[in-house]
């Protein structure tokens, strides 16, 4: 046990330093925008100081702070490592992350066997006149789930729901885990509640500074003892943002610490999302449920409701319009080729194209995300309708065994992107219909987040904002491109490229066709971690689109001002070529 700490503390050091070293070399950037706007995000908008304190590093807190301190303490337990003979071998700290699961470090509890003879302690603490208040034991059930990984060194297991004196464990609470990145930004500070040493509970309050973060550990300075193992880390509104599990020691003299390391809880949470297919009971997966389902409010990992529509939500359905640019022109749907054809998900009465109002859309059943959608925009008659809280619907027109669903976009980083922009069809009498419509899985595709959020967002602003100044209507492809290499994730590819073809008339009623290049593969690695890299939008020949996508546009090749070959970058309005 002393050997593997040992080990831990000295990975942790390098990792350290490594950051020490590139803090010297070149400045750490300021917390971005973006970062600032996920830490607000879980800030009780009630806590007038939590921006102050953010910003401007102010003391200040209300006083309810420290009362929200005990509420939260109640969850975290001493845990007795006990020899198969009972015999006491060493302390650890633990908290209760659902009503009956419990987080620890693995090098706390490092097997089932371990956990079976362990104890967790709760009200291992003095009260206000210093007394000692009478510990509640309860036994751990590694039996029905334990879930253990070296290189995070983090161990869940479950905890027996009542003791032998029928105490129940939901007596004292649990702290539940948000899976989103963000939760504590570099220059803040943390709060830890721990029982050092094995120890009563005690608390770090202040100088806690968090000093560095990477995809996996937060490094901070603050006081703890052998026996925090486990412990939470909390930021100031008492999330927990990491599993503390080392000292850092000071590499000059080994007796002192420098500073410790947690485990991020995105990274933890991303981990058990992943394991959680391999657990084969399904009461072990129910309860891992428990905690995979507690998420921050508005994220793409928040879990969705889905809703049905009744039969009349689709009678009226207008569709995508091949004369809508008026003056004559006909812009049909694309053609499928022919190696698609058979892989098109047909409806009920054998109609191979969804028509929804104002877009249409066509569905691979392999990969059960849209070939392209198609909508008509009227810049004349667009209606702001609000958004409220999101329900997305199966289509019940063909198999849902054809759409991806909700499950998929559970605890992870992946968002539902619309592929009709929600608000593009939104116009005239039917545009709360059409708003309705484009919250359906045929219509949505796993998109990165960043770039959902980002890099695509501005060039579908792009065409909106001047579909609605200038009056224009405009009709708008989009789809992903599929490769037989893309990303596999819970049983789906993701696709890491995604394109657009917008048609409009110019001023001289010529027909103008845009094509245009997106791609996220800078955004996905295997493990759906976000990575820093270079990610923009180019406009590109409609033949290259036919080409990647297998689809035929027919005569918009004639109306495509880029030439054969060619592909610019747009970074900017002027940059497009109609």
């Amino acid at each position: 046990m002393a050997k593997k700490m040992e080990q831990i503390q000295q990975e942790a050091l390098q990792r350290y330093l490594a950051f020490e070293e590139e803090s010297r070399v070149e400045a750490r950037a300021a917390a971005s925008t973006e970062r600032m706007m996920t830490r607000s995000s879980i800030i009780n908008h009630h806590d007038n100081l939590a921006m102050e304190r953010i910003i401007n590093q102010s003391d200040l807190f209300p006083i309810a702070h420290l009362q929200a301190g005990l509420d939260v303490s109640k969850a975290v337990c001493r845990i007795s490592i006990r020899s198969q003979s009972g015999q006491l071998e060493s302390y650890g700290t633990g908290f209760l992350v659902a009503p009956n699961l419990l987080l620890t470090n693995n090098h706390v509890l490092e097997t089932p066997e371990a956990a079976m003879y362990a104890v967790a302690e709760f009200n291992y603490e003095d009260d206000v006149r210093f007394m000692p208040l009478d510990i509640i034991s309860f036994r751990l059930d590694p039996e029905t789930l334990f879930i253990t990984d070296e290189a995070l060194d983090f161990t869940l297991v479950a905890v027996e729901e009542n003791n032998q004196h029928a105490i129940p464990l939901i007596d004292f609470g649990y702290l539940p885990l948000l899976p989103k990145p963000g939760k504590i930004l570099e220059g803040e500070y943390v709060t830890i509640i721990q029982h050092p040493n094995g120890g009563p509970k005690a608390i770090t309050i202040r100088e806690n500074e968090v000093k560095f973060i990477s995809s996996d550990f937060v490094h901070y300075v603050s006081d703890t003892e052998p026996g925090s193992s486990g412990s939470p880390v909390f930021n100031d509104q008492w999330v927990v943002v990491a599993l503390h599990h080392a000292g850092i020691p000071d590499p000059n003299d080994p007796t002192k610490w420098i500073a410790n390391e947690g485990i991020r809880i995105s990274s933890i949470i991303q981990h058990l999302s992943e394991a959680r297919s391999s657990l084969e009971e399904e009461h072990s997966r129910e309860l891992l449920d428990q905690l995979l389902t507690v998420v921050m409010p508005g994220s793409a990992a928040e879990p969705m409701e889905v809703g049905v529509l009744a039969e009349d939500w689709y009678v009226d359905a207008s569709g995508y319009n091949p004369t809508f640019l008026g003056q004559g022109f006909d812009v049909p749907l694309p053609a499928l080729g022919e190696a698609l054809i058979d892989d098109v998900a047909q409806t009920v009465d054998g109609k191979r194209v969804l028509d929804y109002m104002h877009f249409s859309i066509a569905m691979s059943k392999s990969r059960r995300l849209a070939f392209y959608t198609a909508v008509n925009i009227d810049g004349n008659q667009l209606v702001d309708v609000k958004r409220s809280n999101d329900r997305w619907y199966f289509d019940p027109r063909i198999d849902e065994a054809y759409q991806i669903g909700p499950e998929f976009y559970q605890s992870n980083d992946i968002d539902r992107g619309h592929l009709v922009r929600r608000r593009d069809p939104n116009w005239g009498i039917d545009a709360v219909k059409a708003n309705e419509h484009t919250f359906h899985f045929t219509n949505c595709s796993p998109q990165h987040k960043n770039f959902n959020q980002k890099a695509w967002l501005d060039l579908e602003d792009y065409l909106l904002d001047n579909a609605r100044d200038h009056g224009m209507k405009v009709s708008v492809f989009t789809g992903p491109v599929f490769r037989d290499d893309d990303v596999r994730y819970r049983d789906a590819q993701i696709p890491d490229q995604f394109w657009k073809v917008a048609v409009m008339l110019k001023g001289d009623a010529a027909l103008s066709a845009t094509a245009y290049l997106q791609t996220q593969e800078d955004l996905i690695g295997g493990d759906l971690e976000f990575v820093y890299g270079q990610f923009g939008t180019y406009q590109v020949p409609v033949t290259q689109i036919e080409a990647l996508t297998g689809l035929d546009f027919g005569e918009l090749r004639e109306a495509d001002p880029m030439a054969a070959g060619q592909a610019a970058r747009v970074q900017r309005a002027e940059d497009i070529r109609l």
